[in-house]
């Protein structure tokens, strides 16, 4: 078996099963935030709601979103959600940098309940302990599965995204990780991890593979049309990485130019300079 994946798409979806009227809740849902309802009325969700209706309509059509085992390999997608006190390195004060709130489409393309919010860390928390329902058939595979791959959307560590001195958006890490997907990937491959253990993150589009405290964190992004013209990663001809193959895990992805930069260079945090191409970016604006 291989596995080959980008992580900008991590789920396979039997399209050929799905008829007119279950496209039209797909779209509906992911598109335009409604649903249809048998009066022909749509009504309108939160995000949480359309979530649930997401993933139920994933049963309907045999679409796999929780843990499985596929010819000996445990495979654990595990939902998470970002919290702005996963940055915990210094800002970047010399420019002035547009908000999150400007920045960030989440801030206003999802509606969360009352209780729930970006700006602190009840959102993670919520999407870690849905989790939870989970943790038997994670129970169950770590028994019975010598190698096993997580993945998630988002970041479960801070040094798996580039310095802010190095970024366009200096302020990204604030928006892209969790502490407790961290805490929850080591609870399944182990405080110290080994060299079974893999997983695979996604959402920044930087392509990465390294291994930090035993644990082996993978992202192959396919990112956006314009960035692979701009041969961000590999350009154009940019395939799906092959994770996992006869047996074992695939070797390093490479290139790989952040975690290549990182394994020859130590991080700098404290180091608040930008970097050439970010202080000609401020310095046109």
């Amino acid at each position: 078996m291989s596995l080959r994946l980008t992580t900008t798409f991590t789920s396979l979806c039997p399209f050929s099963r799905i008829d007119l009227s279950m496209s039209s809740m797909f779209l509906g849902i992911m598109i335009f935030g409604v649903a249809p309802c048998p009066e022909g009325h749509p009504y309108y969700l939160d995000s949480l709601e359309k979530l649930n209706q997401l993933l139920d309509a994933c049963r309907g059509l045999g679409v796999q979103t929780r843990p499985m085992v596929l010819f000996g390999l445990g495979i654990a997608p595990l939902f998470s959600w970002y919290h702005e006190s996963f940055d915990r390195e210094m800002d970047i004060a010399s420019i002035r940098i547009p908000s999150l709130e400007m920045v960030c489409k989440d801030f206003h393309a999802c509606k969360w309940p009352r209780e729930l919010s970006n700006r602190d860390t009840s959102l993670a928390l919520y999407f870690d302990a849905m989790n939870k329902e989970n943790e038997g058939a994670i129970k169950l595979m770590k028994n019975t599965c010598t190698q096993i791959i997580t993945f998630s959307h988002f970041l479960p560590r801070q040094e798996l995204c580039p310095e802010k001195r190095m970024l366009f958006y200096p302020n990204l890490p604030k928006i892209v990780g969790s502490d407790f997907l961290e805490v929850r990937i080591r609870s399944i491959h182990g405080s110290e991890g080994n060299a079974s253990a893999c997983h695979v993150f996604g959402h920044t589009h930087f392509c990465w593979d390294s291994v930090l405290d035993g644990i082996r964190y993978i992202q192959a992004p396919l990112a956006y049309p314009r960035e692979r013209k701009r041969r961000m990663n590999g350009g154009e001809t940019w395939l799906p990485f092959c994770v996992y193959s006869g047996g074992k895990f695939a070797d390093r992805l490479s290139p790989c130019y952040w975690s290549d930069y990182y394994a020859a260079h130590a991080r700098a945090p404290h180091v608040t300079e930008l970097a050439p191409w970010v202080a000609r970016f401020y310095k046109r604006a």
